[in-house]
C-alpha cells in the first residue's frame, strides 16, 4: 500500500523562522491535529495515518527544532508552539479541531486548550503531566545533560532512552533487534543539531513553573478531555497522568494495558479505536 500524501503542505512564519504544516484532506469533515512528541517530525505520523484518514482530515505540523521547521538556536515556547497550529487553522479557514498530544506533543496541546479552547471539538491527551514532579524533573536534567555533552554521549542516551519508554509487552512483541533501526533513526535524526532537543526540553521549565499563574485557566477549559495513559508508562506513571482529572474539569481517564510512554505506537489498535469513538461523540460519554 503506498503512503499516503498531503494534500496540500507549506509553511507558517514564526517572525523570522518557519513551521512546516501538512493537510491531509478536503474539508469536507471534522480535522484531527496529531502532535509531535519531542523527537518526532511530521513523518513519523504517516504509517497511523489510516487509523483516522479518511474519517477524520489530518494535520500535522513540526515545532521549530523539528522536522522541516527552521532550527534555530534560541529559547523555544510551549505557548508560542500552540499559537502555530491557530495561525495554521487560520490559513486553512479551519474553526475547530480536534486535538491529541502524545509526551511532549500533550504539553502543546494543553497550551492550546488554555489559551484557544473555542477552537476545540475535543481534546485528548497521553504521556504528561501538569503539576511539577520531582521525579519527571530529574528524568529532565539527565536528559540535558547527555544531549550537552555532544554526539559521543548522546548515542548512549539513546540506548537509555528506549530501553526507558516501552513497556515490556511491546518490546517482547517486536523483539529487542527490531528496537535497533528505531533508536538509529533518532540518533541521526539530531546527533549533529542537538540544540534542537536542548531548546525542546528547555521549553518545559517556563511552563512548569507557570502553572501555579495559570491554574485557574487550566481549570477553566471545558472542552471534553481523554486522558490515555499506558499502564507501564515509566516515564510519566499512569498515577501522575491521572492527576490531571483533578485539574480539568471534564476528563475521562483511560488506562491503556500492556503499554508503556508511547500508547499510539505500542497499542495503535487500542489507541486508534479509542480515539475514533471519542472524536465521533465529542462527548466522555462513548
Amino acid at each position: 500500500m503506498s503512503e499516503l500524501q498531503p494534500t496540500q503542505d507549506g509553511f507558517i512564519q514564526a517572525g523570522e523562522y518557519r513551521v512546516h504544516w501538512e493537510y491531509f484532506g478536503e474539508k469536507k469533515r471534522d480535522a484531527v491535529c496529531l502532535l509531535n512528541g519531542l523527537a518526532m517530525h511530521t513523518r513519523a505520523w504517516y504509517p497511523f495515518l489510516p487509523h483516522v484518514f479518511p474519517e477524520f482530515d489530518v494535520i500535522l505540523y513540526d515545532y521549530l527544532g523539528q522536522g522541516e521547521s527552521s532550527d534555530p538556536d534560541i529559547p523555544y515556547s510551549l505557548p508560542d508552539m500552540a499559537g502555530y497550529l491557530t495561525a495554521i487553522l487560520d490559513h486553512l479557514g479551519i474553526e475547530k479541531v480536534h486535538l491529541m498530544g502524545i509526551s511532549y506533543g500533550g504539553f502543546v496541546a494543553i497550551e492550546f486548550a488554555r489559551l484557544f479552547q473555542e477552537r476545540l471539538h475535543t481534546l485528548v491527551l497521553s504521556g504528561i503531566l501538569l503539576m511539577p514532579d520531582e521525579l519527571f524533573e530529574m528524568y529532565e536534567a539527565l536528559s540535558l545533560l547527555y544531549y550537552r555533552r555532544g554526539p559521543d554521549v548522546f548515542d548512549i542516551y539513546t540506548h537509555y532512552m528506549y530501553e526507558k519508554i516501552f513497556g515490556d509487552a511491546f518490546v517482547r512483541r517486536i523483539g529487542r533487534e527490531n528496537l535497533e533501526p528505531m533508536r538509529k533513526r533518532f540518533e541521526d535524526r539530531y546527533k549533529n543539531r542537538l540544540h534542537c532537543l536542548i531548546r525542546l526540553t528547555e521549553a518545559q521549565d517556563p511552563f512548569f513553573a507557570s502553572v501555579d499563574q495559570n491554574l485557574p485557566a487550566y481549570r477553566a477549559i471545558r472542552t471534553p478531555t481523554l486522558i490515555m495513559a499506558g499502564a507501564q508508562d515509566r516515564a510519566i506513571p499512569p498515577w501522575v497522568q491521572r492527576r490531571i482529572t483533578g485539574i480539568l474539569p471534564n476528563t475521562r481517564f483511560e488506562l491503556v494495558e500492556e503499554s508503556g510512554h508511547v500508547v499510539y505506537l505500542e497499542r495503535p489498535d487500542v489507541f486508534f479505536s479509542t480515539l475514533l469513538a471519542f472524536m465521533r461523540a465529542k462527548s466522555l460519554r462513548f
